[in-house]
């Protein structure tokens, strides 16, 4: 199906710099936009089915995983914060 839709040239502008942005054509970026949209909202799954991926990608076990994600957390804490008493 053929569907012409009128967008403001800001609209515009902005739909054709992020289709640009993840190396697409607008109208492909438009359809799959549209798509998600009327997908509804993602689960959690969907969400996190990236992340989940890289993780089992990176090889690092639970207890790295763990280690790491706490030094970032305490690293935020610090910049935040100051060093922990």
């Amino acid at each position: 199906m053929d569907l012409v839709i009128t967008l403001p040239a800001d609209l515009e502008k902005k739909l054709r710099q992020r289709a640009a942005d993840v190396g697409k054509d607008a109208s492909t970026f438009a359809r799959e936009a549209l798509e998600e949209k009327l997908h509804g909202p993602r689960t959690l799954d969907e969400i996190l089915a990236p992340f989940r991926k890289q993780v089992a990608q990176s090889g690092m076990s639970e207890r790295e995983m763990d280690e790491f994600y706490e030094g970032l957390r305490d690293e935020a804490w610090h910049d935040r914060h100051g060093p922990k008493s």
